[in-house]
């Protein structure tokens, strides 16, 4: 039965009381005017809804999908109009490319002033269009319950994304009189689609024809919590299964058909593999543009396989030869049903060579190396841990070295590479997982473009440790201004950091330490684990000009895969960054 509302409740009220039906645990938020009545009603309405005050809004964004990602819950985000709303664009645009569930609240100028270049207007609605996968802009306080229920249910079925909802301050502060539990009304939204046992019974046959294939998990298998059916999968037909970096931690990475992470800085024996395959099947991939390269070239000799629940995702990058649409954990349910053993064991032992004769390795010369702080970080943790980064060479060599064997562990931002996102992304995280130790792993460059959040962090006396691989440089631009721009540096240099370490222990709660030798590593990485009054800063100074490798030349084959530094010139890549 719908519950009747009270005389006095307001919209703001309602929504609150909604929220808190949906399962809302923490509404990360930053206030301003035209959001004032959504505030007062965290206050005036009993919940145990928790709001989280950030220091800028894209913090609340980029939290708000840390959280998401950790739990696999939606994660919710409140500012107010024109710039609070902006701010956010970038966190939501992070989400929507790697499809995270997410519900935006925006506050709007009053509804007669909408048009009217009213202070802090801005047309949210338009400007997120592209990056959100619903919007609504609300016209009446007795709509908001069915809103909210819609609202969720679009952000967490089928592929998920971030929902927007723009709230007009005289509708949030204006009489509810409606019911607060009203049916949904979404004509034309059918998130749920039936497997199709012939598309399933295609695939099984292919697999069945297959001496040398390979699983490729991506985020989508996480999505649908598909772990154990993935590693079913593989164990039964013995298969060798390499991941996205977003799929890291579908199957365990020390588990012996692990090939680690594919594409561009993936490692050299999954690239290795997927050329030499016979048959691929990408499972809640997208086929994206780091992992295949050149596209006319990829898998150009083997059997494609595609299963994903968004159907515009099929033959948009690779033309396969076999998909099904729907839900991974349901496609892989079926399919287990229809495949038998495989006779792979020459091919595991050719795949075994590759691992054996292309390790993942780096230099021992002198210099502070980040890839042997992240190597003593996972056999110190032994990789127990979630793990939180922005994008560059961090972000590489932590998707190399830190191996992940739980789902949910390792959270990246992907198809956006956003600078700025580790840091409260970590944050998020950790309210969504508040018993784990959580690292953000990030580059001076992202770190200083939402450090303010260590104020966050620090009221809220959450023990995140923060490594930043401090190399004074935007470190990946710098590695392709050094192989395809003959070594000419430009605005890649950031001289002028902060003392990090210093700039931590500003911060009331906060502590701050600098690891500058090799031999320090443990003593110092000790020092951050043990303290867990507030955040822990590592400023890790770095090597400045270590590369990362293995890697695949932007719009090149994978094939033309680089080991290691080259000896001769190279030309310019034709792919993005």
């Amino acid at each position: 039965m719908s519950e009747s509302p009270k005389s006095s409740m307001d919209g703001a009220q309602a929504l609150v009381k909604c929220l808190e039906a949906q399962g809302v645990e923490y509404i990360f938020g930053l206030s301003g005017g035209s959001a004032i009545p959504i505030f007062d009603a965290l206050i005036t309405i009993e919940t145990k809804i928790q709001l989280i005050l950030v220091r800028h809004e894209q913090g609340a964004a980029h939290m708000a999908d840390g959280y998401a990602r950790a739990t696999g819950k939606p994660g919710v985000v409140l500012v107010t109009s024109g710039p609070g709303a902006t701010n956010t664009i970038t966190g939501i645009m992070t989400a929507h490319m790697d499809s995270v569930p997410m519900i935006i609240l925006t506050g709007q100028t009053i509804s007669s002033m909408i048009g009217k270049d009213a202070f802090q207007e801005a047309d949210v609605f338009g400007l997120t269009m592209p990056v959100v996968k619903h919007s609504y802009l609300l016209k009446d306080p007795n709509d908001i319950p069915r809103v909210v229920k819609e609202a969720f249910h679009i952000a967490v079925t089928g592929r998920p994304g971030p929902v927007l909802r723009d709230l007009p301050k005289d509708i949030s502060a204006g009489a509810f009189t409606g019911e607060l539990d009203p049916p949904m009304n979404l004509p034309g939204y059918y998130p749920f689609r039936e497997v199709n046992i012939d598309d399933v019974k295609a695939i099984a046959e292919a697999i069945q024809h297959s001496s040398r294939p390979v699983i490729l998990a991506g985020h989508g298998a996480l999505i649908s919590r598909a772990e154990k059916e993935v590693v079913q999968l593989a164990e039964t037909i013995q298969a060798p299964v390499t991941t996205t970096f977003l799929g890291k931690g579908v199957i365990p990475e020390t588990h012996p058909l692990s090939l680690g992470m594919l594409g561009m800085h993936g490692t050299a024996y999954a690239n290795k593999a997927v050329v030499e395959c016979d048959l691929i099947m990408s499972i809640g991939s997208r086929f994206d543009d780091r992992i295949i390269g050149q596209a006319s070239r990829f898998c150009k000799d083997a059997v494609r396989i595609h299963i994903d629940v968004d159907e515009a995702e099929i033959d948009k990058m690779i033309k396969v030869h076999h998909s099904c649409v729907g839900d991974a954990k349901a496609v892989l349910q079926e399919l287990l049903k229809h495949v038998s053993a495989l006779d792979t064991a020459d091919w595991l032992r050719r795949v075994d060579g590759f691992k054996t004769k292309y390790p993942l390795r780096y230099g021992k010369q002198a210099g502070l190396k980040p890839q042997q702080i992240l190597v003593e970080l996972y056999q110190m943790t032994g990789g127990n841990i979630v793990v939180t980064t922005d994008v560059g060479q961090h972000q590489m060599w932590a998707a190399q070295f830190l191996r992940t064997s739980r789902p949910r562990d390792f959270i990246g931002s992907g198809g956006a590479g956003t600078m700025g996102f580790g840091f409260p992304a970590a944050i998020g995280a950790q309210f969504g997982r508040p018993k784990e130790q959580v690292w953000a792993i990030v580059g001076d460059g992202g770190f200083q473009m939402t450090l303010c959040e260590l104020a966050t962090a620090c009221v809220n006396k959450l023990p995140i440790k923060i490594l930043v691989l401090n190399n004074h440089y935007l470190g990946m631009v710098r590695q392709w201004q050094e192989l395809f721009y003959d070594d000419r540096e430009s605005g890649v240099d950031l001289a002028g950091n902060p003392d990090f370490a210093k700039l931590a222990d500003s911060y009331p709660g906060a502590k701050g330490v600098t690891l500058k030798r090799t031999a320090d590593i443990r003593k110092i990485l000790q020092r951050a684990m043990d303290y867990n009054d507030g955040p822990c800063v590592i400023n890790a100074e770095c090597e400045k000009t270590e590369n990362v490798f293995p890697m695949i030349p932007a719009g090149r084959p994978l094939e033309d895969m680089l080991i290691e530094r080259p000896k001769t010139k190279l030309s310019k890549p034709t792919g993005s960054t």
